[in-house]
């Protein structure tokens, strides 16, 4: 591979924001027919420098070469024409509009008249081409964040795209999809395509990725070095400069009293189909109970009813033996209830405001952060700091808006906001999706210590090393049904399949027998 021509160079790329360094004389090659993964922790300049090859940024210094040609994108559009198209980590979809509308969405043809029919069928015949299964006719909101991933891949390999950008397109796959998409790249870079793969799955970078690029504060500490005979101890430490842990040491759970009964809990989707279906389920002080099951199975739903964020038909929500199901978010709040939600943009934070806002989101009607009607913003800045530098949020200030944090510096804050609380129960949802293994450390260690607290915890994941790692009980669900619960210590990843896929617990492990 080492002959193989350079599908795209970059040069001593320089990208500065307010306060920033983004990029740092970053130089960065993908050569033709390969996978080349790009690491980091969370702010390192992964994305950025990417979104300057994307056309979304112009650099501030530096060249870009395509085969073999200078080139200025001063567009997506042009970067797209020059074969080059990225998967954003955060979808760049309309909601109200079908996955074929938004696939064809700004292409100059057709023009005037819609064949849609037609093009449906042009949709399908990409995704059966490529095992990337989505329902043309549907909206996006109707979709699973899972399904919405796919639809962004299908926009993309539809413009013809060449060099495929990558930005965490794991991150809302499961298992099983994780292994179908791996199929596709290898049949993609065979084909000739080549692909950046960003991720903070070091598993999956040795897995999929031929050669690995490594960011730190937005310099590069290893510039396309061969996954052969590597180890993910040494990415870890190329990437945070130190050694990361990767095993969780916890003690042995003593729960206490029932803070969360689920009880016979039906609700319905977005598109008024049946999420829960008679859904119950008990978690006490003290213990971390994990829920696996495939996107789309009632998971969202169940964490949307119990923080007031959905509607039930019936059953009830007991917080502490007091029932508030169908009552507005605000109750969950004053019954110290923590909520780590699986959109972290759309539902965890404002995008629009500033950090120190959103960190005091949960607590800006009490004293002393306000009085009566007035914030008191000498008090806001000072626990907004404190908790910046407690969970070390990588942000030029306090002041920044959201919306220009990293993903992973988003979640810190997310969970800041939330741990500072004092919560009693914590619902978490995908808490370590896009977070690099530092940060993925530090949020089990959170979890842990709230654990170790009394504090009770339902834990949501599709990350299932992470819910035998940190749960006491595993709890099934599919079609929004309960299908048993298995002991974290003696579960086995073949029982916890099968209650993903729909078998009850018992049979399951008759099954596996």
């Amino acid at each position: 591979m080492q002959d193989t021509p350079n599908a795209v160079e970059m040069r001593g790329i320089v990208k500065r924001f307010p306060g920033v360094l983004a990029n740092d004389h970053t130089d960065f090659d993908l050569r033709l027919g390969e996978v080349h993964a790009l690491l980091g922790e969370n702010g390192a300049g992964k994305s950025t420098l990417m979104n300057v090859l994307a056309g979304m940024y112009k650099p501030d210094e530096g060249q870009i070469i395509v085969k073999g040609a200078q080139v200025r994108f001063s567009s997506p559009r042009d970067a797209i024409a020059a074969g080059l198209g990225m998967i954003h980590q955060h979808f760049m979809l309309v909601p109200t509009q079908t996955v074929t509308e938004n696939i064809i969405l700004g292409l100059s043809e057709p023009h005037f008249y819609l064949p849609m029919a037609e093009l449906d069928k042009r949709v399908m015949a990409l995704q059966e081409q490529y095992g990337l299964k989505v329902d043309p006719r549907a909206k996006i909101w109707q979709l699973s964040v899972g399904e919405q991933q796919r639809v962004e891949i299908l926009k993309m390999l539809y413009r013809g795209a060449r060099v495929l950008i990558m930005d965490e397109p794991t991150a809302v796959l499961t298992p099983q999809e994780v292994d179908e998409l791996f199929v596709t790249l290898r049949s993609m870079t065979a084909s000739g395509h080549s692909i950046v793969f960003i991720s903070h799955k070091l598993d999956e970078v040795l897995a999929i990725a031929n050669r690995v690029t490594v960011l730190r504060h937005g310099k590069v500490t290893a510039s396309g070095l061969s996954t052969i005979g590597v180890t993910k101890a040494q990415l870890a430490l190329l990437m945070v400069g130190r050694e990361v842990v990767f095993s969780v040491d916890k003690k042995p759970a003593v729960p206490g009293e029932v803070a969360l009964s689920i009880d016979d809990i039906c609700a319905e989707n977005d598109r008024g189909l049946p999420a829960l279906r008679n859904f119950s389920l008990q978690v006490r002080q003290g213990e971390i109970i994990g829920m696996v099951g495939v996107a789309g199975n009632g998971q969202s739903e169940l964490a949307q009813v119990i923080t007031g964020l959905r509607g039930c038909s019936c059953g009830r929500v007991l917080i502490a033996g007091e029932d508030i199901a169908n009552m507005k978010p605000y109750a969950a709040i004053k019954r110290h209830v923590a909520h780590v939600p699986e959109d972290r943009h759309g539902v965890g934070s404002s995008p629009g405001l500033s950090l120190a806002d959103n960190l005091i989101m949960k607590n800006y009607r009490e004293s002393p952060v306000s009085k009566g009607w007035v914030l008191n913003r000498s008090v806001v800045r000072k626990q907004a700091n404190q908790l910046k530098t407690e969970y070390d949020i990588i942000a030029p200030s306090i002041d920044v808006q959201a919306r220009l944090l990293s993903g992973g510096n988003l979640q810190k804050a997310i969970l800041a906001r939330e741990m500072s609380a004092g919560p009693k129960l914590i619902i978490a949802v995908q808490p370590t999706r896009g977070l690099d293994v530092g940060a993925i450390e530090a949020v089990h260690k959170v979890l842990l210590q709230e654990r170790e607290k009394g504090t009770a915890i339902l834990l949501i994941s599709e990350e299932l090393e992470e819910i035998m790692a940190l749960a006491d009980r595993i709890v099934g669900i599919y079609e929004g049904k309960n299908m048993g619960e298995l002991p974290a210590q003696t579960a086995t990843l073949t029982q916890i399949g099968l209650m993903m896929a729909g078998t009850p617990q018992g049979s399951a492990q008759t099954k596996e027998q």
